[in-house]
């Protein structure tokens, strides 16, 4: 009786598959799960060896179907951490080891004239230890009468074997159990990538409950436990330091090279370093939602959306397995059958198409890639949603940017303090932070913290008000004092035309100017301006490098902020004066005239644009929940560098893609041409193909070192 999982129709469920060694038996696999009764959607999910299926599935069945290409299958629970399946690598090494054994002493036994029956036993013995595991995968395959890889090759094993070529069946199995190994061995490297994401998190932490320090698993811990944090250690969780001081290495979570100063009042990530302090973390997220565990799972899923590259891969595969499969009969069967050629001779060609015929390199050009990428750049800070946005990046004609926390700080700054007609910048300053220290707005509070730098007097301000989108006034030492705008004051009445021409040349140089006076006389100007990022011009420079030829700003300030910042980090253009549905509108024209365009910007108020554009960039995702939601792209700490970094990892990934694809059909072709003159031997279309995936695998994995 079969164990009917009861999953309704729209739940999500997760199996965790073991023994997956083969991308094109593993893309059949997949089709057939989609196949099956009640099943909605079906994906797998090679790398991390997760299957996710929609709709009502029998778990007995689906064994079934995965004992077909060897591999077992688990229920996972919802929330699971991301699996990494583990090989039998080992065994299938001693099954080689012990082909290659009995092919030895075969081939010995037969130049030295032994007796057939006694060689002939060495061979068989060589075919089935070599051979072993791809005859129960075809065997499992024919019952349900599906031509895969496994199939192809016993037919040729078996072929060899009835026309006598005993020591070339042998050797194919022999060889096809070495690629075998070769295979799980380089599709391990590029898992390895993988799971050194998930090793970095510690799996106990130190928690203070009562008066006692306790270990406790990570699982076990809950929101609001304070962790004992000590110097060279890792931070378990998510939370906020209640008391010490320290510098935490970040580089697991952001890419940042150089730890971070941290503080009562910070929020610290789990997988993180502390370097030399004592810190109290009060945690304050579950194990399962920490910014490291979303990233894991972000990851894992970015495997699933495919580039278009890697769709046309597998469309073609489907078309050229079975074409080559109708060709190697053809060959075996038209010249002896029409032409009187000798039926030995070509049942042996077509056996070596067969052979040959596998897509393995084919198949394996794109998603060894595509993962070697995305984790690698999730390594350094950048975090890709799939290989989609991957493939984009790196055709992208133009890039947009949001200019309030992206090109700048986000944090404005006091850059001049002008005192008028008399006074010092001393008390200007006093006065000017003695009102703001009243008001909500950053502007103000850029002011106030300025002032308590230079140790300037905090006054009293009596009978305080504030005109919003003006400015403020208040009562210091009997004296009522204004600060605000050129409409405030006019508004007030107070003539401000004597320092017109100094307002117009701060504005012109991208600053907010803020006009301070009484009734009687005019007391100063403070400009306050959002500092570029110093990483910013650089950033600009390393896009040309790449290729961006495009750069555009998108910002809500005026038209002389737009501009001035525009040229001190070397933009093409700027448009300014624009709200969050306007970014979207202009993004739209950016696509018409420059085709694939990327948005960059905070994840929250720029959404509408990050949707709208052809790949959305977020900045400083670990922070951010929104713009790990939202963004095609997260770049997880503050640094533009990264971006240009992104654009060369992408270009790099589609050239490594299309010299995988060019080499393999190459081989191909190459192999199908020989088979017609009689030059291509069993064993040495196995090497070919075997050869192909291997070279094609490791040429992807050098994505692994690409630094940003």
């Amino acid at each position: 009786m079969t164990q009917q999982a009861e999953w309704s129709s729209d739940q999500v469920v997760l199996f965790a598959v073991n023994g997956i060694t083969c991308l094109d038996c593993a893309a059949k696999f997949e089709q057939a799960v989609k196949k099956l009764p009640g099943v909605h959607k079906a994906s797998l999910n090679v790398m991390a060896g997760k299957l996710t299926v929609e709709g009502v599935v029998d778990l007995e069945v689906l064994r079934q179907l995965g004992r077909s290409e060897n591999y077992s299958i688990t229920p996972m629970k919802q929330q699971c951490k991301m699996n990494v399946p583990k090989g039998t690598f080992q065994m299938d090494f001693y099954r080689a080891l012990g082909s290659a054994v009995a092919l030895f002493v075969a081939y010995g036994l037969e130049r030295n004239s032994f007796l057939p029956q006694i060689f002939v036993a060495c061979y068989v013995l060589a075919t089935v230890l070599g051979g072993w595991k791809n005859f129960i995968n075809a065997a499992h395959a024919l019952a349900r009468g599906r031509f895969n890889m496994s199939v192809l090759m016993g037919i040729a094993v078996l072929g060899a074997f009835a026309i006598g070529q005993y020591e070339e069946g042998a050797v194919v199995a022999f060889l096809f159990s070495i690629s075998e190994i070769l295979e799980a061995w380089t599709l391990g490297k590029a898992r390895h990538s993988i799971r050194q994401l998930m090793d970095i998190v510690p799996k106990v932490a130190r928690i203070r409950r009562g008066s006692e320090e306790l270990e406790v698993v990570v699982e076990d811990i809950h929101i609001g436990d304070v962790m004992m944090i000590y110097p060279g250690e890792k931070i378990a969780m998510d939370g906020i330091i209640l008391s010490g001081q320290s510098a935490v290495n970040q580089a697991s979570v952001t890419g940042e090279s150089l730890p971070i100063d941290k503080a009562a009042g910070n929020e610290v990530y789990a997988s993180t370093f502390n370097t030399y302090g004592f810190l109290e973390v009060k945690v304050t997220k579950l194990v399962q939602d920490s910014t490291i565990s979303r990233l894991i799972q972000l990851v894992e899923e970015a495997q699933q959306n495919r580039a278009p590259l890697q769709n046309f891969v597998e469309r073609f595969a489907a078309i050229y397995t079975p074409a080559v499969f109708i060709l190697a009969v053809g060959i075996m069967i038209i010249p002896p059958l029409f032409f009187y050629y000798a039926w030995d001779e070509w049942i042996y060609r077509g056996l070596a198409l067969l052979v040959v015929a596998c897509p393995c390199a084919l198949v394996i050009s794109t998603p060894v890639a595509i993962v070697s990428a995305i984790s690698n750049a999730a390594r350094q800070g950048v975090l890709i949603k799939g290989g989609i946005y991957l493939e984009q990046v790196g055709s992208l004609g133009a890039i947009a940017f949001d200019k309030t926390g992206t090109l700048t700080k986000g944090q404005p700054i006091v850059t001049d303090v002008l005192p008028l007609h008399g006074g010092s910048k001393e008390e200007l300053l006093s006065w000017a932070a003695s009102l703001e220290a009243k008001s909500e707005h950053p502007l103000g509070a850029a002011i106030v913290k300025s002032a308590k730098q230079q140790g300037c007097f905090i006054s009293k301000v009596e009978i305080f008000s504030a005109l919003a989108g003006r400015g403020i006034e208040g009562v210091i030492q009997g004296e009522t004092v204004y600060i605000g705008n050129q409409q405030f004051f006019r508004e007030l009445n107070i003539s401000i035309e004597s320092c017109l021409k100094l307002i117009e040349d701060l504005q012109a140089a991208g600053k907010t100017a803020m006009i301070m006076a009484t009734k009687q006389r005019l007391l100063g100007i403070l400009a306050v301006a959002d500092e570029v990022r110093e990483t910013a011009v650089l950033a600009q420079a390393e896009l040309k490098q790449a290729g961006i030829h495009h750069t555009i700003m998108l910002t809500g300030d005026n038209a002389s902020v737009a501009q001035s910042i525009s040229a001190q980090i070397g933009l093409d253009e700027y448009r300014s004066e624009l709200l969050p549905e306007d970014k979207a509108a202009v993004m739209k024209k950016l696509l018409d005239r420059y085709g694939k365009v990327a948005m960059i910007g905070d994840g929250v108020n720029d959404a509408p644009s990050l949707a709208v554009a052809t790949v959305g960039i977020a900045m400083g995702g670990a922070g951010t929940d929104t713009a790990l939601e939202t963004a095609d792209i997260v770049l997880m700490n503050d640094d533009l560098l990264k971006l240009p970094f992104a654009v060369q990892l992408s270009r790099k990934t589609l050239t490594i893609i299309r010299q995988n694809i060019g080499f393999a059909l190459g081989v191909k072709l190459l192999a199908v041409l020989a088979v017609f003159p009689g030059w291509l031997t069993l064993w040495l279309a196995i090497m070919a193909d075997m050869g192909a995936t291997l070279i094609v695998t490791l040429n992807s994995m050098r994505l692994l070192k690409v630094k940003g």
